[in-house]
This record gives structure tokens, sequence and C-alpha cells, in this order.
């Protein structure tokens, strides 16, 4: 019946809210022991990315909607040596974190750009939630970290900025300077 129902769902949601709390612990045990491991291999970030934001449009279809908004700067594959799994694991992160701050009906962009010159790409996840308040910013990316959310754990950004400084790449957060919202961008290296 439809009590049963609703209980079952709140037990899975909890289940799945105490795994990834256990797998953050366990990331960040591994990152503090110097003992996180990659498995790198090549593969186009632009594929990973499409596959990510198709899994946010199954999470959404039973709650707020959101509109993410996916946009390639360049039309051409972004081939990238990294390890796809946390890859993956970061870009997810950022967008948990923008749909905790972005209201019914507001957008979240998905915005990659090459550096050609540079040698790299880089990855931004803007929303047009409320922003970062200016205390909080220079220790956003900290262990427990402290955040406007209840719904989070304060590991997420730490444990996506160590696995992308582990990529050789670089992770940073500003406030949206023409309009209401923040910024997540990270870059990585493009393969040869």
């Amino acid at each position: 019946d439809e009590e049963l129902y609703e209980l079952l769902e709140g037990i899975i949601r909890n289940a799945k809210r105490l795994k990834r709390l256990t797998d953050n612990l366990l990331d960040v045990t591994k990152i503090e022991g110097r003992s996180l491991k990659l498995n790198k291999e090549k593969f186009n970030l632009n594929i990973l990315i499409s596959e990510v934001l198709k899994d946010y449009v199954h999470k959404q279809k039973n709650q707020q909607k959101v509109e993410i908004v996916y946009d390639f700067k360049h039309k051409a594959d972004t081939i990238i040596e990294a390890d796809r799994d946390r890859l993956s694991q970061v870009i997810h992160n950022l967008l948990d974190n923008a749909l905790k701050f972005t209201t019914h009906q507001q957008m979240i962009f998905v915005i990659v750009d090459k550096k050609e010159g540079q040698g790299q790409v880089i990855v931004s996840v803007k929303d047009t939630g409320e922003g970062i308040p200016e205390k909080i910013l220079p220790k956003l990316f900290s262990k427990f970290s402290v955040s406007n959310s209840n719904t989070g754990t304060g590991l997420g950004l730490y444990i996506s900025k160590n696995i992308i400084e582990a990529h050789d790449g670089r992770v940073w957060a500003e406030n949206n300077s023409d309009e209401n919202g923040a910024t997540f961008s990270f870059t990585l290296p493009i393969a040869d």
C-alpha cells in the first residue's frame, strides 16, 4: 500500500545517503594516506559529461525541475587522459552542489572550453542560485567546510579538489559577477 511504499522509499533514500557518506569517508582516508589510486585512460570528455547529465535527467523526474544546459565551446572531441570514474565523481559532486542551491525553474550551465595554446580544458558548472557568502569562499574546498546547506557532509568539494589536483589540474569557485549564483570550474590537461 501507499504507506509501505513511502516507508520503503525512505529506507532506500537513507541507505543511499549512508553509502555516499561511507564512500566519502573512505576517499578522505585514501587522500590523507596518499593512497588514492588513479586508473588513467584516454577518453572523450564530452561523452563522459553527456553520460553524467543523462543521470540528472532521470534523477529529476520526481523532483523539482531545474534545466541543465550543456555548452561545448568547441565542437571537436576533447580527449583527455584521466580516471574516468573519479572524474565522473567530480562532475557529479559539482552538479549535486549546484542543484542544492538552484531553485525550481532556474538553470545550471555546464560549459567546456579548450585552451589550445595552454594544452588544457576548462569545465565549469554555473548555477543561478544565491551565490557563495564571501566568508565561506576561502575555506570552500576544505574538509567539513562550513556551508549554508544542511544536506551535505562538507566532503564533496574537498574530495573533488584532491582528485583534480591528482590529475595535474586546478579547481576554484567564484560568484557570478553578472547575475546571481556561483561558478565552479576545474582544468585538466588535454591528452597528446
